[in-house]
């Protein structure tokens, strides 16, 4: 008999399973039907994003991963150890979580299988609720393409135009990223060398991209992308999640 379709994320919600997601650029893990982790190689890691952005040493991180990995319990060790507090681990985790789950369950990737039982080493941190991360992954979506409807920018080298007249002002953000684009890096390995959510990249090479700064990668059938318009230069981030900050204040609060 031929395996069936791969299940959706909302099938397993409702079934309240447990166990791994597979999908074509990632894997997001659930507990009782509840998102708990997600990862893909399109999306720095929780260890990039707290060894590069400079929260944790190296050394630290690999103590924590090979004194409780094995035992799924990398997270409560870095708290109970007095590496992290409880609000910075959730707090990390939630970006890297929606980071990762974007490039998984987002457009281009799609479910291939599900592994029951199957657990993530860094174990439980604040599970969020699937219709939680879908509604995300749609907001996300539809902020790039209000930006520039391009999405191959999103994973090809980035690379820099010649300046055609006056272009407007980029952030520091946006600087950061400009430096790092010598057209063989992707925006995903720009935002693993930066140790920044990989999704705050795409969304600032997608503004460059909509500026003139950088190329806008197509096939000849694709249409010519219009001109860069003239104006004040994006802001660095993206409106805010209310229900996202609501998490993230309580988290906050409950440690202090």
């Amino acid at each position: 008999m031929r395996p069936g379709p791969a299940p959706r994320l909302t099938e397993l919600a409702a079934e309240r399973a447990s166990g791994a997601l597979l999908c074509d650029a990632g894997t997001v893990y659930l507990a009782d039907g509840q998102v708990v982790h997600a990862e893909s190689p399109l999306s720095p890691g929780l260890d990039v994003l707290l060894t590069t952005g400079g929260r944790l040493t190296a050394d630290s991180w690999r103590e924590a991963f090979d004194r409780t990995a094995t035992a799924g319990r990398v997270g409560r060790f870095l708290v109970d150890s007095g590496r992290l507090t409880g609000a910075e681990l959730e707090i990390c985790h939630l970006g890297a979580l929606f980071d990762a789950a974007w490039f998984a369950l987002g457009p281009g990737s799609g479910p291939r299988g599900f592994q029951r039982g199957a657990a993530h080493w860094l174990g439980p941190v604040r599970p969020v609720g699937a219709a939680d991360v879908e509604r995300e992954i749609r907001r996300r979506g539809k902020l790039l393409d209000g930006l520039w409807p391009y999405p191959r920018v999103d994973t090809e080298p980035v690379v820099l135009r010649r300046p055609d007249g006056h272009l407007p002002p980029v952030s520091r953000r946006q600087r950061a990223v400009l430096t790092l684009a010598d057209g063989t890096r992707t925006p995903a390995g720009i935002a693993r060398a930066l140790g920044r959510p990989a999704f705050h990249t795409v969304l600032d090479v997608r503004r460059l991209a909509a500026a003139g700064y950088v190329e806008t990668p197509r096939s000849p059938r694709d249409p010519l992308p219009p001109a860069p318009a003239p104006g004040p230069a994006a802001v660095d981030f993206a409106e805010p999640d209310a229900p996202l900050l609501r998490r993230l204040r309580d988290a906050l609060e409950a440690h202090l």
